[in-house]
């Protein structure tokens, strides 16, 4: 069969992918035979774009399960989104002030969620197509989304048990708090950003001392009126004798206590903390312990609540910052103003700084926290690599109560309703749980109680992780389960450990009694030449189909995986993804030289030289390498050992050594003997990259009639020589 001069990989590319899509090689069979191998993809947003991140996540996952087809495993990879609460609201009300001139509070919850919805049918998924694109072969058919039918009903039947068990309650308690869109977030949904801020030294008078005062250090002085203490470190000489007397706040007056904690940083600015308990998470935890008064001085939007100071009330929380400055420097406390660098968390999707804010928020107290960590230190879950798993553990050691709820009307609503004429008493209680149902007062279920007229539901969603740590098992229905589950392996990042590795284990021992998958691989994190972390907003990100489009699919899979060593950050350079399309015209048009010396099959016997024994010993070995590599998991060291043989010991060396047999007038056996060891070698290598660059292995396996030869069957359907 001819193939055309140049390697064309976007024709190839659509062309393999739909008939692949078409002649369903990409379902999983429920009865067949074979061991089980299954993966569930992280669920995309919805609303995403395909990045370099989902490029080498997915691409390494497609290696996974094409590698497993081909060793003849019943071979299941789920697809599905995510509803991505936050950041779905923030795309729609933007569209709505924009398009509609109207906002969410104005439209209502119900005909909020009505837009919510056809905005996503409209705009969502694009990344699936992205994927696509790719060459993901997931099994389409078994596409899951967070807000169907189903998968609604297991979310809320999950928050219902965990409630009635007592695992789940309502109170007031510290939490990431976005002003902008005003609700809790994660600490996920939070970017620690670097900036250039101040630090602001002033002067507390000692009560009954006049003109004895404390210098205390803050970058925050707009929260002086939240002050209820003044900490410092009892092993600090300079302030121990201090401890038990009072200092006077500035503003508004009044006296409070100093206290002894050794939290307390001596080495940080003046060693002396002002104690806001309402407005950080340590002073919340300083308060708690020493029973301070929680002030609360900011609205939710983030503007001063203090009638005692008219002077900040009802301004922006910045704005304050810089009048309480006037204040201080006009009463003669503030000592100086430092230039200084921190990190300051921003609301990812709102980009604002967010607040530590007290809230009354359902929380979960993790379940099965014991096994999950029994899981990985006793090998039932092996972390890849290795190392992820003493911070795995560090972490469920000093595991914190879940926030679990959002002030979102875009998710899984808090299947929780209080009796009408109890329920501004319920919602003000400080805290609620199952403890309630015996009153008559609450009603929690996955449906509404049949006399709705009497009962208001409660306003919260569920947090967007709350969905997704149910994701291994609440993709399959029950048939599909007892078949594939646990899942095989799992491809994430090391950055969502904790938000979805750890929670995913708890939740498959809680609701299935088995872990959820075998086999954790952390991938990369892709940054840019100089080591920064690819985003837009840096713009040092390039786009994938962009990529794509220059290099082809099969060149961005093999270059970026080339320069992904395990374990290891990726510092992208594109000239890499460049020799990806390089290596796959080096094999195209290998495959083209092969083509034009004709027919193998002959009258003539073929007679094998050491040179032809060489090469096959060498393939020999590259079938044990390719399996090492990836039993290993070390998938750059899969991309190497590939190009290494072809490239070098194919082309360069076979080759060159054989080129005297295929010329006019050469020995018929020498000639018989090279063309069938041609043969061998690209039937096996087509076979062994197959899963790192799928469509153009598929074109060159068709094109040399490896098809025909096994029964028609594509080389995606095909078990490894």
């Amino acid at each position: 069969m001819e193939i055309s001069k140049a390697y064309n990989p976007s024709e190839v590319e659509d062309k393999w992918y739909g008939k692949w899509v078409e002649s369903g090689c990409f379902k999983a069979r429920k009865a067949a035979r074979g061991e089980a191998f299954s993966i569930v993809i992280p669920p995309p947003n919805v609303t995403g774009v395909l990045t370099m991140g989902h490029v080498l996540n997915n691409t390494i996952q497609d290696i996974l399960i094409r590698r497993a087809r081909q060793l003849g495993k019943n071979a299941v990879w789920i697809p599905g989104t995510d509803h991505a609460g936050v950041a779905t609201q923030t795309k729609v009300e933007a569209y709505l002030r924009k398009e509609k001139h109207t906002s969410a509070k104005e439209l209502g919850r119900e005909k909020f969620v009505e837009i919510a919805k056809q905005w996503r049918d409209k705009h969502g998924g694009i990344i699936i197509g992205q994927l696509k694109k790719l060459g993901a072969s997931c099994d389409w058919d078994r596409l899951v989304h967070t807000l169907d039918d189903d998968y609604s009903k297991a979310v809320l039947t999950a928050f219902v048990k965990l409630f009635k068990e007592g695992y789940i309650y309502r109170g007031k308690r510290m939490v990431n708090w976005c002003p902008a869109n005003l609700t809790a977030l994660s600490d996920e949904e939070v970017v620690m950003v670097h900036c250039k801020s101040k630090l602001y030294k002033m002067k507390y008078e000692l009560a009954g001392q006049p003109g004895t005062y404390l210098q205390i250090s803050t970058t925050r002085p707009e929260t002086i009126m939240g002050d209820s203490a003044v900490a410092v470190n009892p092993k600090d000489e300079r302030y121990a004798h201090l401890v038990g007397k009072r200092a006077i706040r500035p503003f508004p007056r009044a006296e409070i206590p100093i206290i002894g904690d050794e939290y307390v940083d001596m080495s940080f600015g003046t060693g002396v903390l002002k104690v806001t308990p309402a407005h950080d998470p340590a002073d919340f935890e300083i308060g708690r312990k020493f029973n301070l008064e929680i002030i609360d001085i900011l609205t939710p939007d983030g503007h001063i609540n203090c009638p005692e100071v008219p002077e900040l009330h009802g301004m922006d929380r910045f704005d304050a910052r810089r009048k309480s400055v006037e204040m201080l420097e006009v009463s003669g406390l503030m000592v100086n103003i430092e230039d200084y660098d921190n990190k300051v968390g921003f609301s990812e999707r709102a980009n604002v700084p967010i607040e530590p804010r007290l809230s009354m928020q359902w929380f979960l107290k993790y379940p099965c926290v014991k096994e999950a960590a029994d899981a990985v230190a006793g090998g039932d879950i092996t972390f890849r690599p290795a190392r992820w798993a003493k911070t795995y553990a560090h972490w469920l050691e000093n595991i914190q109560d879940w926030c679990i709820s959002r002030q979102l009307w875009w998710g899984h609503r808090i299947p929780v309703w209080y009796r009408k004429d109890k329920a501004e008493e319920l919602r003000n209680a400080p805290a609620l749980d199952a403890s309630a149902l015996e009153q008559g007062f609450l009603y929690v279920g996955t449906e509404p109680p049949q006399d709705p007229d009497n009962w208001i539901q409660d306003n919260d969603v569920m947090d967007t992780w709350f969905s997704s740590w149910l994701w291994p098992f609440s993709t399959m229905d029950e048939e599909t389960r007892a078949k594939f589950y646990p899942t095989t392996d799992l491809v994430t990042g090391p950055d969502i450990i904790f938000f979805w590795v750890a929670r995913m284990i708890m939740a498959g021992y809680r609701f299935q009694h088995d872990k959820p998958f075998s086999n954790v691989f952390f991938t990369s994190i892709i940054r840019d030449k100089i080591g920064r972390k690819m985003s837009k907003s840096l713009g040092n990100s390039p786009d994938p189909l962009d990529l794509i489009a220059n290099y082809g699919a099969d060149g961005l899979r093999f270059g970026l995986m080339r320069i992904a060593p395990t374990g290891t950050d990726v510092r992208f350079d594109e000239n890499q993804i460049s020799e990806g399309r390089n290596f796959a015209n080096k094999l195209y048009n290998a495959t083209r030289f092969r083509l034009m010396q004709g027919d193998a099959r002959g009258g003539t016997a073929p007679h094998y030289s050491s040179v032809h024994i060489s090469i096959i010993s060498r393939l020999k070995q590259l079938h044990a390498d390719v399996e090492k590599a990836l039993a290993d998991y070390e998938f750059n060291a899969l991309i190497q050992t590939l190009y290494q043989f072809f490239w070098n010991e194919y082309c360069d060396r076979f080759l060159e050594a054989v080129k005297g047999d295929l010329k006019d007038g050469a020995d018929p056996a020498a000639r018989a003997a090279t063309l069938t060891t041609m043969d061998t070698v690209l039937r096996h290598y087509l076979a062994l990259l197959h899963p790192v660059m799928p469509h153009i292995t598929e074109e060159l396996w068709a094109s040399l009639g490896f098809a025909e030869g096994n029964g028609g069957l594509p080389l995606m359907r095909t078990p490894l020589p």
